[in-house]
């Protein structure tokens, strides 16, 4: 198994790497790592601390319909949250899209979803904005027309029960949101990262964050070596 990882500023990348019984390629170019990957050159990649916006724009050249949901560990619970992409989750059919494709990665890794959806306000919070009404009425629609397929609810604003009912996708209101939660919990809190797993592409990528520290960097190289193994056995 061969993986590659990108180095930027933060060289803790480096020192995970150290740490792992496989082959692992470090690139300082987004450019090289992007064609070590998409070439087949490697197994699988991870974007260790190189900058985000120039590999995103290359995989979406060939997957538009590419998302990203962050693994992340808190008080010994797992769950993906999604989206986390400033960029991403801004419309409902992409809500749609996210749910769609994380549902499927869990079941592939033999977990059966089960979708919590966060709002901007809990129920009687409407009227109090147009912003508020928006988000509130988009979560409802949403849970709407993804209820026959997937086990969903609405949890409003309230993230912490929707963990506490076992929710393993937290789907946050849009990709700004998400990217707060995910510093809040992982870069201020206590949670642990795992990488974020890249949806609706062929190849394996995990992307971090370019202030991860080394636990966390290796934890998304073991989750990329565990999902190279996963498709060798399945294929």
């Amino acid at each position: 198994m061969k993986l590659a990882a990108g180095i930027g500023e933060n060289h803790a990348i480096k020192d995970a790497i150290s740490q792992v019984d496989f082959d692992v390629v470090l690139t300082e170019s987004e450019t090289e790592l992007m064609d070590l990957l998409l070439q087949r050159k490697v197994d699988a990649a991870v974007r260790g601390s190189l900058n985000a916006s120039g590999i995103m724009g290359r995989l979406r050249e060939d997957y538009p319909e590419m998302n990203r949901a962050s693994i992340i560990e808190v008080k010994g619970y797992k769950f993906l949250l999604a989206p986390v992409g400033i960029d991403e989750g801004d419309t409902l059919e992409r809500k749609v899209q996210i749910i769609s494709q994380v549902a499927e990665f869990l079941k592939k890794i033999g977990i059966k979803p089960k979708i919590g959806i966060l709002s901007g306000g809990r129920p009687q919070d409407r009227g109090r904005s147009h912003k508020i009404d928006a988000s509130l009425d988009e979560a409802e629609e949403l849970t709407r027309i993804t209820m026959d397929k997937y086990p969903v609810k609405h949890h409003f604003i309230l993230i912490e029960e929707a963990l506490a009912e076992g929710a393993n996708l937290i789907l946050a209101p849009d990709g700004i949101c998400g990217n707060l939660i995910f510093r809040s919990l992982v870069l201020v809190g206590s949670g642990k990262s795992f990488g974020a797993v890249t949806l609706g592409i062929d190849e394996i990528f995990i992307d971090t964050s370019r202030s991860q520290n080394k636990e966390g960097y290796l934890r998304a190289l073991k989750l990329a070596a565990y999902l190279v193994n996963l498709r060798n056995r399945i294929e």
